[in-house]
């Protein structure tokens, strides 16, 4: 212990740094600009302390386990291998590295709080076909490794990849986007790009990448690696949406004609207030009275419906022999903690060993594939196979550990956030306690801004406590000849994040149809990509990769969701990570610039 310890504490503190803003970030918000208490509060400490240690040990397995039989692999197979076996090695890595990515079991689990009646599609794709949709993001991913791993190969530019897979994007986000059923996916569709780039993706491609760059290249690896994680961020898109489109034109989601689904049996309950628990109610004798004289219900008042029959007729809900009873909405008072500590309907004992499970049932596949892709393809033998073993033990721990501490902790902290997040703007009842907050602020615009101006915030400190952010910046200086400074690249990134993720705010408060955020910023990255220097468009455009780490994506995944279920009249709460995703390529391309521009070349040599 005396040597380890050191060395252990060294990588708990380096993952607590990348994670303690945003969570006293979250918590300061909550608390102190909202005034609503943090509800599950042991629960979630629980949670957080465990997603560090789950970090700890995942990103030092994915070191010493995946990465060295990645680089092994990428070495090794193109001295050894065929181009068709190399492109195929190339996709099944791909393929099996997203079901591995953490941030997938966060997707899977995204379709608990859409409505089938809202958006059946959406709700299908969530629900009923998520296994299709998880390979279909992950033949997307496959798919674009193949891709990078043949550019490298042939020298191509990434702006031959780029311009014509963003045109054919927009113009498929344009079709679905006057589809009522396709639109509600679209969300969905451009989120699924930015869960694919997380930290098994990223090394492992990235590893591949140099391997092939260094076999096949003309001395020049400047740009190894380059491009292939903005591809696996673009061909999932396309992937899923054509996923949406085969279903569509089958009608066999909720609703249609050849749905093979079970029924929603909740769905009249659910649109239904729950009977009240207690008899005593809080209306007094001057309430009736006022009541008496002008039957008008207010915002002051909660119905509920107790006996009778309940049935769903013709679209509405009809209600026979019931007693309604109506009851003044009790005020809600603050804390800084409230109601239980612990979700009693957790169990942390059976929660881990669903999450353990999941993490052997993404790791270990990866992994065998892997070592017996160096068996008997490259048929090469692994060195130092007892530290990868430890490697990938460390990886499964790690991971399983990760994804148990996600429920248990930056779920519900979230979800809660997220929930409590429009009463800013509008009166709600604050997430897991009794009673009514909000509005905040009289005008519900300004209330709307201060949600912004949240997201924004969380966007820019979130991405500079990103650890890949910060090698990105290292490598990019050194490419660049310091031309591109690190502190520079990354405030450009930081700032094209808080950008993405407030207009992803600004979308859900505003509801405001994705494709019209999301067509004139990628309309302008391909005038941009066109015009700027090659260096500069791999940079730019694998920038969105680093922002989208393991803690981000599903504390920003369940925050959209949270806010998305609390305003009336909006379906989901997708299409945050999209717009975090195309921040950062605007901003640096823009920068990169400012950078090349012959001014400030010239002023560079006089100094």
């Amino acid at each position: 212990m005396a040597i380890l310890w050191p060395y252990m504490r060294d990588k708990f503190f380096e993952q607590l740094k990348s994670i303690w803003f945003i969570v006293a970030y979250l918590l300061f918000f909550q608390v102190v600009v909202l005034g609503l208490p943090i509800v599950y509060s042991s629960m979630i400490a629980a949670g957080m302390t465990i997603v560090v240690f789950g970090l700890m040990f995942f990103m030092e397995g994915l070191r010493i386990g995946l990465m060295p039989l990645g680089e092994t692999l990428g070495a090794v197979l193109p001295r050894n291998a065929t181009l068709p076996l190399i492109l195929l090695f190339a996709f099944l890595l791909g393929f099996g590295a997203t079901f591995a990515e953490p941030a997938i079991a966060v997707l899977r689990a995204a379709g608990a709080g859409v409505q089938p009646g809202d958006a059946p599609l959406l709700y299908s794709l969530l629900n009923d076909f998520s296994a299709q949709l998880v390979a279909c993001v992950g033949v997307g991913v496959g798919f674009a490794v193949l891709l990078g791993v043949l550019r490298f190969f042939y020298g191509w530019s990434l702006k031959y990849l780029i311009v014509p897979g963003i045109l054919l994007l927009v113009a498929v986000t344009l079709f679905a986007h006057y589809n009522p059923i396709l639109q509600p996916v679209l969300g969905l569709a451009w989120d699924c790009g930015a869960v694919t780039t997380g930290p098994v993706t990223v090394p492992l491609v990235l590893a591949l990448g140099v391997g092939v760059c260094r076999i096949v290249g003309e001395g020049d690896t400047k740009h190894a690696g380059f491009g292939i994680v903005t591809l696996a961020s673009l061909f999932p898109i396309l992937a899923v949406m054509i996923l949406a489109f085969f279903h569509y034109y089958a009608k066999d989601y909720y609703g249609e004609q050849n749905y093979q689904g079970a029924p929603v049996i909740n769905e009249v309950t659910a649109l239904l207030p729950k009977a009240k628990k207690s008899e005593q109610g809080n209306v007094s004798e001057k309430d009736f009275q006022k009541f008496l004289k002008n039957p008008k219900l207010n915002d002051d008042y909660e119905i509920y419906f107790q006996g009778g029959e309940k049935q769903l007729v013709d679209g509405r809900i009809h209600l026979a022999d019931v007693t309604v009873v109506l009851e003044k909405k009790k005020v809600f008072e603050s804390g800084v903690v409230a109601g239980e500590s612990w979700d009693p309907e957790t169990s942390i004992i059976s929660t881990m060993m669903t999450a353990i499970k999941d993490a052997l049932r993404a790791i270990v596949p990866l992994c065998l594939f892997l070592f017996i892709s160096l068996k008997l393809i490259v048929r090469d033998s692994l060195r130092n196979l007892d530290e990868i073993l430890i490697g990938v033990g460390f990886a499964v721990v790690g991971m399983g550990l990760f994804l148990g501490g996600i429920l248990l902790g930056l779920t519900p902290l979230g979800t809660q956030l997220g929930s409590n997040i429009p009463a800013t703007f509008t009166a709600i009842t604050p997430w897991g306690v009794e009673g009514v907050e909000g509005p905040l602020y009289e005008s519900s615009n300004v209330g709307k801004m201060v949600a912004i101006l949240f997201g924004f915030f969380l966007g820019y400190g979130a991405t500079l406590a990103e650890p890949a952010l910060n090698a990105l910046g290292d490598t990019v200086e050194k490419i660049t000849v310091g031309a591109f400074r690190k502190r520079l690249l990354m405030q450009s990134v930081a700032t094209g994040v808080a950008i993405g993720i407030g207009m992803g705010v600004c979308k859900i408060a505003f509801n405001i149809p994705l494709a019209l955020l999301l067509i004139p910023p990628y309309l302008l990255l391909v005038i941009l990509t066109i015009i700027s220097d090659e260096t500069f468009v791999n940079i730019a455009w694998d920038s969105a990769g680093v922002t989208t780490g393991p803690i981000t994506v599903p504390l920003v995944l369940a925050m959209g969701l949270g806010v998305g279920a609390n305003i009336p009249g909006v379906i989901d709460g997708f299409g945050v990570l999209a717009l975090a995703s195309v921040g950062p390529i605007l901003t640096v391309l823009l920068v990169g610039l400012v950078v090349t521009s012959p001014q400030s070349l010239d002023a560079k040599s006089a100094a």
